[in-house]
């Protein structure tokens, strides 16, 4: 068990109270009594949801940016930059893919993510206790109409209670846009549907998306770079739920901070949408159970600590610097100056890491292995999603 104290506690986008919070067994407990609890002092914090990456390719996060859009379609893109013979793929890819989806991992950690979709198959051997955040298990996928020909019998084979997540509509030339009818007719369109992307979605496809019930996940940043576009402002008013996701450092800018700041940018967007896109509302696109996204009694005691400045939770995405990051009841990340302030908590286990003008952290992966192994491969000048990382 452990007891957070002091700090407000997130209630809703725009309301926080000052209230502990005791977690037993990986949950939130309303247990206020419970006496010899470990403590950790957040008086002067701000305890909001861990935050919900609802799109990413984890191994990917090491790459630079590649390509020189922008481009007609994803599949343009693709071409024009996958070449495992060359640099810098070449290098990348010789790093074996464990340690690719750990700085995956890492990259959401320091973000202050807790849960993550992972936009390629679940592997069991790595997704497991040990790496840093949550990643959505139960889902049905498929990579795209061009790249998946048998996304139909995926779609059919996916239990009906999971989502199915995939790319579609991202570009702006007639392939882009006929994506939409084309996973129509085939059956692909349902309330458990979640269209990666949308960037090429006009008021009729936006009209059977309504009609379907299918989610869309946003990634703005990666959209501007490959598509010179992103979504269109009529889609953020479509009445289509929406969630926010960081594709992977190949195309996107950086982390989920990275994409909260670029969708502030568009001015029909309130900061209290913004808020639900990675917290309640990507819990109920990805159907995560169990009061996924919120911080009340039974839910998942995932969570990340901000300093408090008085602003409202929803205010306070736009420059999120974690302090503290528990995720499943399990303190995974904390800031070098709340260690400092709890001279109590075990450090044997935690590893110092540092983000040049974002933050200075200790988290419980072995960065001194983690990035040793890395330097073998791809030597000491590497960047995790466009940032230099200390270790």
């Amino acid at each position: 068990m452990l007891r957070l104290t002091g700090a407000r506690v997130t209630r809703s986008a725009r309301v926080a109270e000052r209230r502990d919070l005791v977690i037993d067994k990986g949950r939130i407990v309303t247990r206020d009594s419970v006496a010899s609890v470990p403590e950790i002092d957040l008086a002067d914090c701000l305890i909001l949801p861990g935050l919900i990456n609802a799109h990413d390719h984890l191994e990917f996060n090491l790459f630079p940016r590649l390509g020189s859009g922008p481009y007609g379609n994803s599949v343009e893109w693709a071409r024009a930059v996958y070449h495992p013979e060359r640099s810098p793929v070449k290098e990348q890819l010789a790093l074996p893919k464990p340690l690719r989806l750990l700085w995956g991992g890492l990259k959401n950690l320091l973000s202050g993510v807790t849960t993550v979709a992972h936009h390629n198959p679940y592997v069991p051997g790595v997704f497991g206790r040990r790496f840093p955040v949550r990643v959505v298990r139960n889902f049905g996928w498929g990579h795209s109409l061009h790249f998946t020909p048998d996304v139909a019998c995926r779609f059919r084979e996916t239990p009906i209670s999971w989502p199915f997540l995939i790319h579609a509509a991202e570009g702006s030339d007639l392939s882009a846009y006929e994506e939409i009818a084309s996973l129509d007719a085939l059956g692909v369109l349902s309330e458990r549907t979640v269209i990666v992307h949308g960037v090429a979605l006009r008021p009729h496809d936006l009209h059977i998306l309504r009609v379907r019930g299918c989610s869309i996940v946003w990634c703005p940043s990666s959209n501007l770079f490959t598509c010179g576009r992103t979504i269109a402002p009529e889609t953020l008013d479509a009445g289509i739920p929406l969630a926010l996701g960081t594709d992977s450092a190949l195309s996107a800018k950086g982390d989920i901070v990275d994409e909260i700041q670029t969708a502030r940018e568009f001015p029909k967007l309130s900061n209290d949408k913004i808020f639900a896109m990675v917290t309640t509302s990507a819990a109920r696109i990805l159907r995560l159970p169990g009061g996924a996204g919120r911080l009340e009694d039974g839910s998942p005691a995932d969570l990340v600590a901000v300093r408090d400045s008085g602003k409202d939770p929803c205010d306070c995405l736009e420059d999120l610097c974690p302090e503290l990051v528990v995720v499943s009841g399990r303190i995974r990340l904390i800031s070098r100056r709340l260690l400092a302030a709890n001279p109590h908590l075990i450090r044997s286990q935690l590893y110092e890491v540092s983000v040049p003008e974002r933050g200075d952290w200790f988290v419980d992966v072995d960065m001194p292995a983690l990035r040793r192994s890395t330097e073998q491969v791809l030597g000491s000048d590497f960047r995790l999603a466009g940032k230099q990382v200390l270790a």
